[in-house]
């Protein structure tokens, strides 16, 4: 789910930048956040959380008409991955009439209400207490729940991060709410 690999690119150094700092290690440092941290990575799919150990890489480029400079750069860079059919555990922002939103890592998958129990389901909401209660078994799951579901389809959008639809899957054994999980163990 989480690795560290070393990537290669390119960071644009807008001109008033240039004297911001004694270094261009520093600099780059600053940029980074921008240019590298918080989007899906191109080539793996996979969601680059944080950015450490930025290295020049040659001489930058300036082109003409632009005024920045374009900078390679080598860094080090913690990974965030989902496999479809992986395991994952997460924690529930919000809950609502069609299911709710799970944390995971740094995005947010849905959980159906059809997804979460063999057994039909009645979600509640009043004052300020939202859940999603098995009509059977009586188990709920609510706001600050903990939960440990499969992936079972994922659409990126390498644009938008935040706009990624991730589906989730609680109905095999092993997976639901962790005290669920603790009455079965």
């Amino acid at each position: 789910m989480y690795y560290i690999i070393e990537k290669e690119d390119t960071i644009r150094i807008p001109p008033e930048y240039m004297h911001l700092t004694d270094s261009l290690e520093q600099t780059i440092n600053i940029l980074a956040l921008n240019a590298f941290e918080g989007r899906y990575d191109p080539d793996s799919e996979d969601f680059i959380l944080l950015t450490f150990d930025h290295q020049v890489v040659g001489r930058g480029r300036v082109i003409h008409g632009d005024g920045a400079i374009y900078q390679n750069v080598r860094y080090q860079a913690l990974m965030f991955s989902m496999d479809q059919g992986e395991v994952v555990d997460g924690k529930i922002q919000k809950v609502n009439e069609f299911g709710a939103f799970v944390l995971i890592g740094p995005t947010e998958a849905l959980l159906h209400k059809s997804q979460i129990f063999e057994e039909p389901v009645n979600v509640e909401m009043s004052q300020g207490i939202a859940r999603i209660i098995g009509a059977q078994s009586g188990r709920y799951i609510g706001e600050s729940s903990h939960i440990r579901a499969r992936i079972v389809s994922k659409s990126i959008n390498h644009n938008d991060p935040r706009s990624s639809k991730i589906g989730l899957n609680c109905k095999q054994p092993g997976l639901g709410a962790y005290e669920w999980l603790q009455e079965d163990a």
